[in-house]
Parts: C-alpha cells; structure tokens; sequence
C-alpha cells in the first residue's frame, strides 16, 4: 500500500509539474473524487493527501514493529518527501488563490474546514502545514458558525460532518467554542427521542427533503470522536497524553466527569474530575485517576483542567506510594511527565487559588511540571 502511495505520486513528480505554474500541485496525489464534494469534477483534494501523509506514517511504523528496518527506513524517507511537497504545494496554492486558510484542494482553492479537520486528527499533521493557515481556516469557519447559530446568515441545510470541528477546536484550544458547537448540533438530533443525526439536516424540521442515511454512522462517529477528545486525547507532537481539553467547568457540577475504560496507546485511562469550592468558583478542583494498566507517555501526562486560576496555582499531588507532595504551578496547561524509573501516574492531583508559602513546595516534584 505505501509502495503504491509513492507510484501515485510519482504521476506529479515528472518534468512537466515542476514549472511555476504547477507549484500548487507539485508531488500531490493525483485528481480524485473520493471527497464526494469533487464528484462532478476530480480534484487534487488534500482529503487525499492528508490521508496518505497517515499511511506513511503508520506504515512506517508497522514495519519498525515487524522488524522490517530497511522498509521502515523507505517509507519514512518518502513520507518525508511527500510532506515536503505537500507543505511547498498548500502554499503555492494559497498564493496563487490569494487566500490565507488552508483550502480543500489546490485546484480551487476552496474553503472546506470540515474536510480540513483531518489534518489535526486523525493525521496531526500540525508540523507540515503552516500553522497560521490551519487557525485561519478554523477561525473563519467559527465566524460562520456564529453567523447561522445566531440568525445573521441565513441557511437551508448543512450535514453533520461538521461535528468534526469540535475535535479539532479542542486540540487547537478552543475550548469554549467547542462546547459552542456541541450544544448547538445536539438540538438537530431528529426525531429528538432517537438521539441520532441524518445525513442532512434541514434549517425546517417539516420540510420534506432528501435527508441520507438515518441514523448516520459515520455522522455518529464524528460525533464520538470529537467528544473523546473532550475527554482526553494522543499528542504525537510531544508523545503526551493531554486530559480534559474540552471539558467545560459546567460539566463539573453535582458529581463531576467519570471516564472510565478509555483505550490509548499507553493504556487504559480512567480519570474523576471534580470541581471544589463555593458554587463552583472556576479556581479550584481535583482529579483522580483509577488504578489502571496507564503507563506514563514519554511526554507525559498534560492536564488542560477547565478550573485553573488566572495566576499561580497551589497543587497538591498524591503519588502512586500514598506520599503527597505539595508544589505552585503557573497558569495553564501542566504536565506530570515520567520521573527516574518512569513512575507511574499520579492517584490525584488538587489545585487552588495560590496561598501556600514558597518553603512548602517540593522542587524535584516541582520540576516534572511545565
């Protein structure tokens, strides 16, 4: 299958695409209509060549866990070489097309962000495509989302795929507007007590129309992975485990979030997540995590808690051994990366306002945050 990736394209990698004129398509795949919007006319989709920049991934991957070291070898050295093109292409297209997002193929230069959203997952191939184009693409799709949610564009229809973007607003760190988008779709369920999504959703729920499939799978799909990433998702950037991205601090009411049995490359996790304090003041709360076969990830575990306070935070952390230890974190996101003699994770971890003084805090514990 990698072997074949490579004779695909190979079709643009030939004397003739390597003019001015053929920079947007240089080393793409060829024209395709697997994305179904290209059906009238095949397209150089990067639906396509998102995909592909996984399979040489996985591929080499698989065969580094075969034992085949010297395919390995190739497929990582093509998939290098195909990101390379892909990364010089998007941006002659970009240029040709005067636009600043990342477009859904070159030909176009169309703006397609729930095609996009595969490039934050599955493929994470935030460090081949030029950053600031995948945040423009998700920000002007935010501003139409804004625009049809609050009546000031009108619509007919949409499809449901575009719940993908709730994964992808989570791993770009848009909480708030993740859960923006997730209130919003869940009220076009329909009928309401069948909890599912049809292929196409009409703005009149009694307008006879073509609607596709019913329930929709691939639709739920979307739907379930972008909330599983709420939950906690795999940075392959990093190697880390980031837990409770999209997690908004209303969720954390009464009893709080329960994940239990969630598979991942280093594990199973299963995680409580509780808020503290006086009618939930947003400053306070407390994670635990179950005993568990996790083991720690290389870039350890990075906690994006919905209840951090704006300043410096007093964590107390409960290791594995029943010993705690009490340290001050800044602001945000913080890791708890693996020690000497990869420690396992933490039972639970509780964070306030800053109040402790400076000698309580334990600085080889300390120094695993960031």
């Amino acid at each position: 299958a990698v072997a074949y990736l490579d004779t695909l394209r190979a079709q643009r990698r030939t004397p003739e695409w390597r003019t001015h004129a053929n920079a947007p398509y240089f080393g793409l795949l060829p024209p395709s209509i697997s994305h179904e919007g290209y059906s009238a006319k095949p397209m150089h989709s990067y639906w396509d060549d998102l995909f592909a920049l996984r399979g040489y991934r996985d591929g080499a991957w698989l065969a580094q866990r075969l034992g085949q070291g010297e395919d390995a070898r190739w497929m990582a050295a093509s998939g290098e070489e195909f990101a390379h093109d892909f990364a010089a292409a998007a941006a002659a297209a970009m240029r040709v097309h005067g636009i600043d997002y990342l477009p859904g193929c070159s030909d176009l230069g169309d703006f397609d962000a729930t095609s996009t959203t595969v490039a934050l997952e599955p493929v994470q191939a935030e460090g081949v495509l030029p950053e600031r184009a995948l945040r423009a693409t998700f920000e002007r799709y935010w501003t139409f989302f804004q625009s049809r949610r609050d009546g000031r564009e009108k619509w007919d229809a949409y499809t449901p795929y575009e719940m993908r973007n709730i994964g992808a607003f989570v791993r770009l760190g848009w909480r708030e507007r993740a859960n923006a988008l997730l209130e919003w779709f869940m009220r076009d369920r329909r009928p309401a007590g069948w909890k599912q999504w049809a292929e196409v959703v009409d703005h009149d729920p009694r307008h006879a129309r073509f609607i596709g499939d019913m329930p929709h799978t691939w639709v739920g799909t979307d739907f379930a992975r972008s909330v599983l990433d709420m939950l906690a998702y795999e940075r392959e950037r990093d190697t880390a485990l980031v837990v409770a991205a999209g997690v908004p601090a209303s969720w954390l009411a009464d009893s709080g979030v329960a994940v239990r049995g969630l598979h991942t490359r280093w594990g199973t996790l299963g995680y409580r997540l509780t808020g503290t304090g006086p009618r939930l003041d947003l400053r306070s709360g407390a994670i635990a995590f179950d005993a568990t076969d996790l083991r720690l990830p290389p870039g350890g575990i990075v906690l994006e808690l919905p209840t951090m306070a704006k300043g410096k935070t007093d964590v107390m952390v409960e290791l594995a051994d029943g010993s705690t230890r009490r340290l001050t974190v800044p602001t945000g996101p913080f890791a708890w990366k693996p020690g000497p003699g990869a420690a396992p994770p933490p039972r639970r971890i509780i964070w306030a306002p800053h109040v402790w003084a400076p000698h309580v805090v334990d600085e080889p514990i300390r120094n695993r945050y960031r």
